[in-house]
């Protein structure tokens, strides 16, 4: 085999491999929702399997990119496979666990569905994502980051929080607005984007770790500083394309 062919095989191999990567998204989504069939179930070892997903889905997509899937590993849909599980784990399992620990208010947990049906639209809208603008279309239905403050808010202090914040992110999923594609985000913003994420992820993890869902309300506002830059930095990446 010259090395051409065999340098070819290798990088073939490593594009399937990546697709499988993808796919390894299931075992944890799996989990998630035997534990939320539980009569006793713990939503933070819910939370600890969304996070598995959420690390899959933040590493898959650069490394689809860098050994080229499209062109190398033809045979499998790679972006069909990460919508499929991105909609299971980022919104349907954190919907449901929403409604599964009653953290809607009275007879309301059945509204979850305006989220899940708003976010099934979204994901399938052919502008949802843009990867050559760097933006998603709508709130990028964010649902399982949504539901650790749902849980807090609920019970701290009003699971009319919750609700009203639901409805108003789902009139948002299917809306024409532009929130920027950390991924993809221009590099004046990569920085701050990617350390800013993962203190902001060590921020979700003491939550669920300080007594949760009574964790310190201190940090749980403190925490939300993150949310708030990453839609003011989404404001400016879109009006300068503009």
């Amino acid at each position: 085999m010259s090395k051409l062919r065999r340098d070819q095989y290798f990088v073939a191999r490593a594009a399937y491999l990546v697709h499988l990567l993808t796919a390894s998204g299931i075992v944890p989504a799996a989990l998630a929702m035997h534990e939320m069939l539980q009569p006793d179930c713990d939503p933070r070892i819910v939370f600890a399997c969304l996070l598995v997903t959420t690390l899959i889905d933040s590493i898959d997509g650069p490394l689809a990119r860098r050994f080229e899937v499209k062109r190398n590993a033809p045979s499998l849909d790679g972006r069909v496979i990460d919508d499929l599980l991105d909609y299971l784990t980022f919104a349907f399992i954190p919907l449901m666990l929403i409604w599964r620990m009653d953290w809607m208010p009275g007879r309301l947990g059945f509204t979850v569905m305006i989220a899940m049906g708003a976010s099934l639209l979204g994901f399938a809208h052919r502008e949802a994502k843009s990867e050559s603008r760097g933006v998603f279309r709508g709130f990028p239905s964010y649902w399982n980051l949504f539901a650790i403050y749902a849980g807090v808010f609920s019970t701290q202090v009003s699971p009319w929080l919750t609700a009203i914040t639901l409805w108003g992110l789902s009139v948002l999923t299917v809306s024409p607005v532009w929130v920027l594609y950390p991924n993809l985000a221009p590099k004046r913003f990569k920085g701050a984007i990617f350390i800013g994420g993962i203190l902001w992820t060590l921020c979700l993890i003491a939550m669920l770790l300080m007594d949760y869902p009574r964790s310190p309300l201190w940090l749980v506002y403190g925490s939300l500083a993150y949310p708030l830059y990453y839609v003011i930095v989404s404001v400016v990446h879109v009006r300068s394309m503009n």
